[in-house]
């Protein structure tokens, strides 16, 4: 074969191999961009705090650089190009990603990103092929545009903001369209440092024997998911909606409100959350509480009493108050609690003196708390709580939050704060015979995240018989908090990750029953 023939195919195949391996950084870095919210501000702070492994995964073609600019692309030989060839081959191999906790999601955005990101893919390639022979630093700048990929995905961002701007303003006054239009719907509004999901499907559940309910699904949470909620499931059939709300920066829960108007609001919980970015408690207490400022005078805003941040605010709507403590001036009560590994049982009084003895399978004392706030706001939109009764003893538990599997494992793999931990280690602790815990600790807690996560730690040296510390990085504090507790080191494990936390588990002692409690779970971006 004629050797000019052998490097037009060498420097096809080339093209080829560069456009593989742009490919999958491309797909890597957006999905890290996805799991950050698209926010410019979450997806530059994980890059540097992800710097060393951004490095080790792209340094190696930092260093090809240097030794691609002395041989330009027009002048190379077949030796040259078919070792360009084996290093974007091999850097593709090694980089692709791996099975993720939460894939990749290819939503609308997401393609817009891809084809940008494309393009500028494309016209270095073209630039390089275009430019041979008139500089001499071609192959050198196929190499450079890999191992800066982290960026090149933040410049793409960059570039369509205005556009997605553009496009979620059409989105979000189409939704505004669309409740203007349904004068008889009622809308209710849920949020909470935690609790918010769970309490979304319960109450759902018992309006749903009155009402046609609609509800927005999973962890749709955002304005843009509850927009999208509106435009694709909400129908003039419906009467009455609840919208998950969500937040990470003040301001987020108004900017739902002013969206979807609701006339109750129902704050399940406020403690240590998303610290990273609202930076103080107060700042988080103020959020939520943006529910019921947005609340008209002929709404009401159910408050969790036993909170101490809900209980000492005030509000200038009616307040519809529950609780499960004892001694408490609740308007809506649970009393005769028993909890156990099967379920629990409890009473619930009405401010009219209406009684209703309700029983259920969920896991937890924290599960009764939710569901009393439910009762309490289907009771006040008319169902008596003799109806209720049945409703309550069918609610199941929501996926990764507290779900007792049939294996012995209590999934309560979503994420997790300081008083869901708790309270999920309580639950833990009411099993008998061999009790495990399997944690990466608890992130997204700014600067008190160490404290709390050795704090949390000590509480679980009181409640578990094995604890398995998955992350080297996440373990210290969690460490140091179960062994301040003087939890015996031997049952402590380290893992390197979930797989090997699990082999560890499954060598433990046998003989007798075992429960095994997972306890968050890290998304991909930690």
């Amino acid at each position: 074969m004629p050797n000019s023939i052998l490097i037009i195919i060498l420097t096809i195949a080339m093209v080829l191999a560069y456009l593989i391996d742009c490919t999958v950084q491309m797909l890597y870095y957006v999905h890290m961009l996805q799991l950050n919210s698209y926010r410019g501000e979450r997806y530059r702070k994980w890059m540097w705090e992800k710097r060393r492994e951004l490095i080790n995964r792209s340094g190696w073609m930092s260093v090809s650089v240097i030794a691609a600019g002395f041989y330009p692309l027009h002048t190379a030989d077949w030796r040259v190009l078919t070792v360009c060839i084996i290093i974007f081959a091999l850097h593709a191999a090694i980089t692709r990603p791996k099975p993720a906790k939460k894939p990749l999601v290819y939503t609308a955005r997401v393609k817009r990103l891809l084809v940008t990101g494309g393009v500028m893919t494309a016209a270095v390639a073209a630039a390089v092929i275009a430019t041979a022979g008139v500089f001499r630093i071609e192959l050198s700048a196929l190499f450079l545009w890999v191992s800066i990929f982290p960026f090149v995905v933040m410049l793409a961002n960059t570039v369509n903001l205005p556009m997605e701007n553009a496009i979620s303003r059409g989105y979000v006054n189409d939704a505004r369209s669309i409740l203007s239009g349904m004068n008889h719907l009622t809308v209710i509004g849920i949020t909470g440092s935690y609790g918010k999901t769970t309490t979304k499907n319960y109450l759902h559940a018992l309006l749903s024997l009155k009402y046609n309910t609609l509800m927005t699904p999973e962890s749709y949470n955002t304005t843009m998911g509850v927009v999208r909620t509106i435009r694709e499931r909400l129908t003039p059939a419906h009467e009455v909606f609840i919208a998950e709300m969500g937040a990470k920066n003040i301001g987020d829960i108004k900017e739902i409100c002013e969206l979807v108007h609701p006339k109750y609001g129902m704050i399940t919980s406020i403690g240590e959350q998303h610290l990273e970015t609202f930076g103080s408690v107060e700042n988080v207490i103020r959020t939520k509480f943006e529910l019921a400022e947005a609340v008209p005078t002929d709404g009401a805003a159910f408050l969790n009493f036993d909170n101490e941040y809900i209980a000492h605010r005030d509000v200038t709507c009616r307040a519809i108050t529950y609780s499960v403590s004892p001694d408490s001036t609740a308007a809506y009560r649970a009393t005769d609690i028993a909890v156990g590994q099967d379920g629990s049982t409890f009473t619930v009084t009405a401010p009219s003196g209406e009684i209703g003895r309700f029983s259920t399978k969920l896991l937890g004392a924290h599960a009764i708390q939710n569901i009393t706030g439910c009762i309490a706001v289907a009771h006040t939109l008319g169902i008596p709580l003799s109806e209720l009764t049945a409703a309550v003893r069918r609610l199941q538990p929501v996926p990764h939050r507290l779900q007792l599997l049939p294996n012995g494992y209590i999934d309560d793999a979503y994420n997790s704060n300081p008083a869901g931990f708790r309270a999920a280690l309580d639950v833990l602790s009411s099993f008998d015979g061999q009790r495990v815990l399997v944690t990466p600790g608890m992130v997204e807690l700014g600067d008190r995240q160490n404290t709390l996560n050795r704090e949390v730690g000590e509480y679980a040296a009181t409640r578990c018989d094995y604890a398995v510390l998955v992350g080297e990085k996440q373990a210290p504090p969690l460490l140091e908090g179960l062994q301040n507790a003087g939890f015996d080191s031997q049952r402590i494990f380290v893992a390197k990750n979930l797989a090997e936390g699990l082999e560890y588990v499954n060598s433990l002692p046998g003989g007798v029953p075992r429960t095994v409690l997972l306890e968050n779970d890290l998304p991909d971006n930690f």
